[in-house]
């Protein structure tokens, strides 16, 4: 696939990738192409597919790239993932993505799925609409299951979040206790919003921006990967996204560089990876799983 071949078929969806490095287990061959092996996501106790289907390129006002296409177009991808092994779902609900997923995987089975969902928050939850577990119980609504996986907070952009959020840091909590909720987390957009979470023992798991151009970043692929080796030395799972640039680097060589230093340099676990076609799917499934091959 040539670049503009890979710009006709929807570069918008290069939004997010993220790559798990960390041993492969239950691989598998899968008719027209490779299949994406699973692997454990630190000490989170979950083991979740190498690539994860990400839901949110372009997300805001409860909609996405991938939900502006239209269910039908959104399940035939969905459903295509998982026949190439992806069967870990990175949802939010700024995306509008929980119903998408929901109507996609409804006949599939729950345990084979791993399901990622982000609710927005603010300082304290001053402005709450509706308490956390309110949110958690919609969630669960929209998407048709019992439980969700990984629940983060959404978008931490200051290293004081550990003492600003601390009402959505209790209700996460509660959750997990109660079985509703699984590992716990955030995504990150500042670097000492990622310093934080890479050392703060509430975190489960943790989402950051990495590539090896930097692009859309919030320190030097350098800073970046050493904080996610702390990260890791802590038993954090740890998902790349971002790792095309937000979808700035989509040459034929770009994205092998991108890849490359996802799975072998960039100290995460696993990737998001915000496609929108089947094309830009399979070439990312086939050259990530060669690249993993060694």
């Amino acid at each position: 696939m040539n670049r503009r071949e890979f710009i006709k078929s929807g570069v918008a969806g290069l939004a997010g990738i993220s790559i798990l490095q960390s041993g492969r287990a239950n691989a598998a061959p899968a008719a027209g192409g490779a299949f994406v092996d699973r692997v454990k996501l630190g000490n989170s106790g979950l083991t979740v597919s190498r690539i994860a289907m990400g839901t949110g390129t372009h997300g805001f006002n409860k909609s996405s790239d991938q939900t502006r296409q239209g269910m039908e177009h959104f399940v035939q991808l969905a459903r295509h993932a998982y026949e190439r092994g992806i069967r870990f779902y990175d949802m939010a609900d700024g995306y509008g993505s929980m119903p998408f997923v929901g109507e996609a995987i409804r006949t599939l089975p729950r345990e084979n799925i791993t399901l990622l969902s982000k609710m927005w928050t603010q300082e304290d939850g001053s402005d709450k609409l509706e308490s956390v577990s309110e949110n958690i119980d919609r969630y669960r609504k929209e998407v048709g299951t019992d439980y969700i996986d990984l629940l983060f907070m959404h978008c931490m952009t200051n290293g004081n979040w550990s003492r600003t959020r601390t009402h959505y840091m209790d209700g996460f909590s509660r959750a997990k206790q109660d079985g509703i909720v699984r590992a716990v987390g955030v995504s990150c957009h500042n670097i000492d919003a990622l310093r934080e979470a890479a050392v703060n023992p509430w975190v489960d798991v943790v989402m950051a921006r990495i590539n090896p151009f930097g692009t859309n970043m919030d320190g030097t692929p350098e800073e970046i990967r050493n904080i996610l080796a702390t990260a890791r030395e802590n038993g954090k799972g740890v998902i790349g996204m971002k790792i095309f640039g937000e979808g700035k680097h989509v040459s034929d060589d770009e994205r092998e560089q991108s890849i490359r230093f996802a799975l072998t340099q960039g100290n995460v676990h696993c990737m998001t990876l915000g496609l929108t076609s089947i094309a830009q799917m399979d070439d990312a499934i086939d050259r990530a799983m060669r690249i993993a091959a060694g």
